[in-house]
């Protein structure tokens, strides 16, 4: 496994500092309501220094920046509705690409039978949104109003009124935090450390070795008994002494004979492996009732502790369930909101995958032009 190199973080930096802003739309000849796009004007003294919010009117405004907003970026570019697609910067702490740009090889999405970085194929996600004519921004959505129509969504620069958004955000795997948990100099994340096992599960690192997963919910026995398949031995660390997972889950990870609990117990720190390559080697567990400090030699780790949905700018205004995901109408994107659609991790919490998300990115694109079609005929009716 390997790291963001510098080039491609200074590309990423560029592509903030050097995106050209204040591009207007057209409108388009479809039976939604003729939107004008617009910038406002600037203050006619070249030196004032204060800032003018700018503003922009869209049939459809795409939040997010992963394969649920790009696909469906292609989609409604590719039918006309020239949308404009706000990736985010740094949003949830997270590079414009979401969590794909925190990995290294992704070997699971079709097309690309050698694999491809993750900060790869973001960047090609990117290039064919912007082929079919998305207009991107580098900014950060911090607030939207639902409650009336055009709906607007709100950056630190901007205003954009939109008769359909998709929302498509998506969710950010929680972390530990101990020493060598993280990024950088001493740490292992994406060298033996990850939060997805489906995604990382598989890589040559970790076959045939000693693996251990942090957590005690559904998520965590999942985890687990799919990493039996690959690795020689799965621990599973928990802080208590009981699962709060369901019991049938909890049956299948403590009948596997590959699987070990070690409870009561907590990790406080990764260390890297004998060879000096720079990976992981084992962990220092501690239990937290005796206080105890002892070796585990592992070759990976992988958190199962969850995940939490970016819908905090949303600030209540489209239903969520209890853990903050956006709730959608069961085969459709459709929020609780009409004309708002949500695709990806924002609105799954059960699969969590690349190609599924842009499936549903491709959902929400078809949803929004068909409601942009339906209010179109409505209004032409009422002329």
């Amino acid at each position: 496994m390997c790291w963001i190199c510098m080039s491609q973080l200074k590309s990423l930096l560029s592509r903030a500092g050097g995106f050209l802003l204040g591009s207007a739309l057209s409108a388009s000849a479809l039976n939604a309501p003729s939107l004008a796009s617009s910038s406002s004007s600037t203050s006619s003294s070249s030196s004032s220094s204060s800032a003018v919010m700018e503003t922009h009117k869209t049939k459809v405004c795409i939040v997010g920046s992963g394969p649920a907003a790009h696909t469906a970026a292609i989609y409604a570019a590719r039918a006309e509705l020239k949308p404009l697609l706000f990736e985010g910067w740094m949003a949830n702490d997270i590079a414009p690409g979401g969590q794909l740009t925190t990995t290294t090889d992704v070997e699971n999405f079709p097309g690309f039978p050698e694999g491809i970085l993750g900060i790869d194929i973001v960047d090609k996600f990117r290039k064919q949104s912007e082929r079919f004519g998305t207009e991107i921004f580098t900014e950060t959505v911090n607030k939207v109003d639902f409650s009336s129509k055009p709906f607007k969504l709100f950056t630190d620069s901007r205003t954009v009124l939109a008769y359909a958004v998709i929302i498509s955000t998506g969710a950010v795997a929680k972390r530990l935090s101990f020493a060598g948990s993280g990024e950088g100099a001493g740490g292992f994340w994406n060298r033996g450390i990850s939060a997805c096992a489906v995604c990382d599960g598989a890589a040559p690192i970790f076959r045939n070795k000693p693996l251990v997963v942090i957590g005690g919910g559904d998520s965590a026995m999942e985890e687990a008994n799919f990493l039996t398949k690959y690795g020689s031995k799965v621990y599973i660390i928990h802080r208590r002494d009981t699962f709060r997972a369901s019991k049938i889950m909890q049956q299948r990870a403590l009948s596997n004979p590959k699987i070990e609990v070690i409870w009561n117990s907590s990790v406080v720190e990764a260390y890297g492996d004998e060879s000096g390559k720079g990976v992981l080697g084992g962990l220092k567990v501690k239990n937290v009732v005796t206080g105890d400090v002892s070796d585990l030699k592992v070759s990976g780790l992988f958190f199962a502790i969850g995940h939490e949905p970016a819908t905090k700018f949303l600030d209540g205004q489209l239903e969520l369930d209890e853990d903050g995901y956006v709730v959608t109408k069961p085969g459709t994107t459709k929020t609780s909101v009409v004309g708002v659609f949500a695709a990806g991790d924002v609105q799954d919490k059960k699969y969590r995958q690349a190609i599924t998300a842009a499936g549903t990115g491709c959902m929400a694109a078809l949803d929004a032009e068909h409601y942009l079609q339906e209010i179109g005929s409505q209004e032409g009716k009422s002329d």
